[in-house]
């Protein structure tokens, strides 16, 4: 299989349809998150809402890229949710992490693997390669919180 299928791969696990790693899934661990339950505190900690929207901030912003655009994002603004306030504004923010997730997916494989050596943007962000893998690892990072932060709100 070649980098950018096994990439692929591994990025839906992450998001919508793997086991592997954590024995669950961005897709499997939202689909049952109420609107009151993604935008409740819990202490500190960032909202489930907030860690969703973060997370799409960076594939919306990989995927530009991807399409040929400039790096627009900011980490500045990767926590900047809009006031979620009903079930459709949660879902919709869901919805659309689902289709640019599977764009993102989709965009990878048609990369040609020696994609994956070239500077990503500007030589300080490092290769495509570095860049993918760091939003895989990114996504694990906060499934892992989301997965936390479920288990504390059942309490």
């Amino acid at each position: 299989m070649s980098s950018v299928l096994q990439l692929s791969k591994r990025f839906r696990e992450v998001l919508l349809d793997g086991v592997w790693i954590a024995n669950t899934n961005f897709k499997d661990q939202l689909k049952d998150v109420t609107w009151e339950q993604a935008t409740t505190k819990v202490g500190s900690l960032n909202t489930i809402a907030m860690l969703t929207f973060h997370i799409h901030y960076y594939i919306a912003g990989l995927i530009n890229v991807f399409e040929g655009g400039d790096l627009e994002i900011k980490d500045k603004y990767s926590f900047d949710l809009p006031p979620i306030e009903s079930q459709k504004e949660w879902e919709d923010l869901l919805n659309q992490l689902w289709i640019d997730s599977e764009k993102f997916a989709t965009l990878l494989e048609q990369m040609p693997d020696s994609k994956m050596d070239e500077v990503f943007v500007d030589e300080k962000y490092g290769t495509y390669l570095r860049n993918i893998d760091g939003m895989i690892e990114h996504s694990y990072y906060h499934l892992g919180q989301i997965t936390l932060i479920k288990k504390l709100l059942s309490n």
